[in-house]
């Protein structure tokens, strides 16, 4: 099959299906509570896309060339049932299925999770010191339950990620701590700068600590060397000499990369969007429920893709910054 490309001839091989825009979690740069407090207005049950319709839908991405399915939220362990849609996704052939969680629920759901033929999991966790763990999260929830989580994974027989966002003067404090805390495990541990992602978190460029900065103090503890990325790798790694494993870093603001960008993102309730910054969707869930068939969708898919000329990150400016992004809620970074 020939591999779909897009204006810009990048091609589409990720897709990442948010399952729910709920989440255990208020996460200040994700959904703060001010915004996401007790009288927002949630998605009802029967706007979501059911199991089915996800599996229909990440069908027809795969037989356009769609080799990687992450599932995220919102948190989408809260979504009842989930190991149940994990088990028809991974029926697909050739298929590659992970899913990225906050790893409150992982004690209880990792084997069943495993079981049913997940491939891998990343766990966000942005300190490893409880207090400002409590804080960031915005629930006060502890830091040790979700490093349960991850060892209840690991003893799933997951291979575990772990993503920090790194906030400056908020918890860039702790970036030493959370390498000193994954060094040796076999876990890779992530950075991430902080991101424009939709409208509601209040993003300033200073408050960005930029990717470079938290390998040179990394690097300053532990002597540090890179190692090459896959084409189609959104991180920079690098390991550490001394045989610990290794670290990555997402520098999506200081050093972008809209032009290796190959992921296309289904929001919560049936909207493709083509990136993650993006002001609006194309509605899925409409030809679904109207009994379209698979070419029918399939087609409406190429369209899409092959029109697409997002590089978002490559203009940021401070005007796009203040745009009406669509949530991370809903589309799940």
């Amino acid at each position: 099959m020939e591999p779909l490309l897009d204006t810009l001839g990048r091609t589409l091989e990720t897709l990442r299906v948010s399952i729910t825009d709920r989440c255990n979690f208020r996460c200040v740069y994700c959904m703060p509570k001010e915004v996401f407090g007790r009288d927002y207005a949630f998605l009802d049950r029967r706007d979501l896309l059911s199991f089915e319709e996800i599996t229909r839908v990440v069908g027809v991405f795969a037989a356009l060339g769609v080799r990687t399915v992450r599932l995220t939220g919102g948190e989408p362990l809260v979504r009842r049932d989930v190991e149940q849609l994990v088990e028809q996704l991974a029926a697909i052939p050739d298929l590659e299925l992970a899913l990225t969680t906050n790893g409150v629920l992982l004690p209880q759901k990792a084997q069943a999770l495993a079981d049913a033929g997940l491939s891998r999991v990343t766990v966000s966790l942005d300190s490893v010191d409880d207090a400002q763990f409590r804080a960031l999260n915005d629930v006060d929830f502890p830091v040790d339950r979700v490093l349960e989580g991850i060892d209840a994974a690991a003893a799933a027989g997951l291979p575990v990620k772990v993503n920090a966002v790194i906030k400056r003067g908020v918890n860039d404090d702790g970036v030493i701590a959370l390498a000193e805390r994954f060094r040796g495990t076999g876990h890779v541990l992530r950075f991430i700068e902080y991101m424009d992602v939709g409208h509601t978190n209040g993003w300033r460029l200073d408050d960005v600590v930029p990717a470079e900065e938290i390998v040179r103090r990394i690097g300053a503890a532990w002597p540090l060397e890179p190692v090459a990325a896959g084409p189609d790798s959104t991180s920079s790694r690098w390991r550490y000499k001394d045989g610990a494993g290794e670290i990555g870093v997402i520098a999506s603001v200081t050093q972008p990369f809209c032009g290796g960008c190959s992921r296309a993102r289904l929001s919560a309730e049936g909207s493709l969007y083509t990136c993650l910054f993006a002001v609006r969707g194309h509605d899925l869930r409409a030809p679904l429920r109207a009994g379209a068939t698979d070419e029918e969708l399939a087609e409406t898919l190429r369209g899409i893709w092959t029109r697409r000329t997002d590089r978002y990150s490559e203009l940021r400016t401070a005007e796009t910054a203040s745009l009406p992004k669509v949530e991370m809620s809903y589309i799940g970074g």
